[in-house]
């Protein structure tokens, strides 16, 4: 009877937080997660105020993006260190960054350059921390426990995505740039600190290094030789291609020219999206055993565009924002089951060479927010949309014909 209990509460969604190391590796992600969306909201909003120049807010969004290639090497780093000590000097080294950017406000010294410069620097170090940590949540957990540890990794940063960005803004407003940057350096300092409890056991250290390129290429080629790696890397490349677009760029486009709303309605409509997206991944956690995680990826990137088509051709306010609700939830189904793929089927030699092509696969969302700008601006939003419903739809299902093992995964 006390064994049954014990397997009772081990396997329940909420076990997983007695794996220690991984409650340590939440945390900090947490933590980091939450500190990152509000510098992204701060950022945009202090540099309009700086310059009133939409172009330099723009160009500082693409900035945070511009050395992504860099992942490949970043995940030959994960690799080849011990990557609970390399989280830890990673996330401390953020907040020594924004450390600098409060040092700079506060005596009056800074210049936008000087954004531009500390965003580009911040912008590589994030590309080192993603793949490290979740890396790290193969690292910590069972195999069997796989499934529950992507679900609320992807919780975790859903959580930030939904307060940050309004704590952030309320900070701005109530205590300016500074006030904004001292929590932003302290949520990842702390993140940094958290991380000092984690353990990986010798059997998850890495061997002894080689050359970098050649970690590099070696990575490649066990991604080229494994059909549902691959496949899953595809699916992440199609996602930022086509859906992210909606709503982090469309998203604005629909609130005033469709919808008659503003920047509140605004707000409104995303933090629909992101109720849904937190929904979505708390669904996830209370799945017992998770099966077929690559036909449910396949559907629930039909569903996602699915819904987005739904959503082009919605006028109603309140209607879009539950059709909303639903964008959202299976936007974080897919991502949770991007994770589940990536972290079962990889060995843990190369988790941090496949997690950070999942990072390098973020670039494709450059190109698609660009083109899903420009027919939003020749055929309006709607019609954006619905090049996007449609164009996520068809690349999945070809990619599911031509990658067989996803459907079976």
């Amino acid at each position: 009877m006390r064994v049954s209990t014990t397997l009772h509460r081990a396997s329940s969604p909420l076990g997983i937080f007695r794996y220690r190391d991984f409650a340590f590796v939440w945390a900090s992600t947490t933590l980091v997660g939450m500190g990152t969306q509000m510098e992204s909201a701060v950022l945009g909003w202090f540099v309009l105020t700086l310059t009133d120049s939409p172009f330099l807010v723009g160009a500082i969004a693409a900035a945070r993006m511009a050395l992504n290639f860099l992942a490949l090497f970043a995940g030959a780093l994960a690799d080849r260190l011990p990557r609970n000590r390399l989280l830890v000097s990673v996330e401390i080294i953020m907040g020594l960054m924004g450390g600098l950017m409060l040092v700079l406000i506060v005596t009056d010294l800074l210049e936008v350059w000087h954004i531009f410069a500390i965003t580009l620097v911040m912008g590589v170090i994030r590309l080192c921390q993603m793949p490290v940590a979740q890396s790290l949540v193969a690292d910590t957990l069972p195999p069997e426990r796989l499934g529950h540890g992507a679900a609320f990794n992807t919780v975790a940063m859903n959580i930030a995505m939904l307060c940050g960005p309004v704590i952030g803004g309320f900070l701005f407003k109530g205590f300016g740039p500074q006030g904004a940057y001292l929590a932003v350096a302290s949520l990842y300092l702390c993140a940094g600190m958290v991380a000092l409890g984690i353990r990986t056991p010798v059997s998850v250290r890495t061997r002894a290094p080689e050359r970098v390129m050649s970690t590099v290429i070696g990575g490649l080629r066990y991604v080229a030789g494994n059909q549902v790696l691959w496949a899953v890397l595809a699916v992440a490349v199609i996602i930022n291609l086509a859906g992210w677009t909606v709503h982090t760029g469309l998203a604005p486009i629909f609130a005033r020219d469709v919808l008659g709303s503003d920047s509140a309605g605004l707000g409104l409509l995303l933090f629909a999206f992101g109720s849904g997206a937190l929904s979505g991944s708390l669904g996830f956690t209370m799945l017992p055993n998770l099966r077929r995680p690559g036909l449910l990826l396949i559907l629930a990137v039909v569903t996602w565009h699915g819904s987005i088509l739904l959503f082009s051709l919605s006028t109603s306010f309140y209607l879009s924002m539950a059709i909303f609700v639903l964008v959202g939830m299976s936007f974080a189904s897919t991502q949770v089951l991007i994770l589940t793929l990536l972290l079962r089927t990889t060995e843990q030699q190369f988790r941090g060479r496949v997690m950070s092509l999942r990072s390098f696969a973020i670039l494709a969302y450059s190109f698609g927010s660009v083109g899903a700008g420009a027919i939003a601006g020749a055929w309006g939003a709607p019609g954006a949309a619905q090049v996007v419903g449609f164009t996520g739809i068809a690349l999945v299902a070809l990619l599911a014909l031509l990658a067989p093992q996803l459907r079976r995964a």
